[in-house]
């Protein structure tokens, strides 16, 4: 199963960026073991609309674009469901054990995601009640992909 992120909002170099590469380095090279390969990141302009329903209602169509066929829509959004790091694995390995072939992590702009993306996506989850800048939530989710690669294959990277 190919998993992506998809993020509104470009990571400039600093150490943002170096730790989201480093886990999706990580991710990368184990995932494939048990059946999870990352795809891409795909990162693309906030629009420039001029209120925020129509900023958001934009990006929502770039995410579109970028959604194949039956792909499985995860969206980042504080009003989702917070899971704990054995459920968020427990998530990704039923996907692919349903045979799911794609999935796709959206992680909204500074007006978050458009309502409408609600109904096609999977899951809607939180990584908390706190608002996070789009830059921490990326390595946050490169570091819990990982995370949950070491869960299901029972390294001992995760411990409680």
């Amino acid at each position: 199963m190919r998993i992506s992120i998809f993020a509104v909002g470009r990571l400039k170099a600093g150490p943002e960026k170096e730790l989201a590469s480093r886990y999706l380095d990580r991710f990368a090279k184990a995932g494939p073991a048990i059946g999870l390969e990352f795809a891409k990141v795909i990162e693309v302009q906030e629009s420039r609309a001029s209120n925020p329903e129509t900023r958001k209602r934009e990006e929502a169509a770039m995410l579109e674009k970028h959604l194949a066929d039956g792909a499985a829509l995860i969206l980042l959004d504080e009003r989702g469901k917070a899971l704990d790091s054995p459920a968020f694995a427990e998530l990704f390995a039923t996907m692919r054990d349903n045979g799911k072939r794609d999935v796709v992590i959206a992680i909204g702009g500074a007006d978050g995601l458009d309502p409408s993306l609600s109904e096609k996506a999977t899951a809607t989850l939180c990584l908390g009640k706190l608002t996070w800048p789009h830059q921490i939530v990326r390595f946050l989710i490169s570091e819990q992909l990982y995370r949950a690669v070491t869960i299901l294959s029972g390294h001992p990277y995760h411990r409680v």
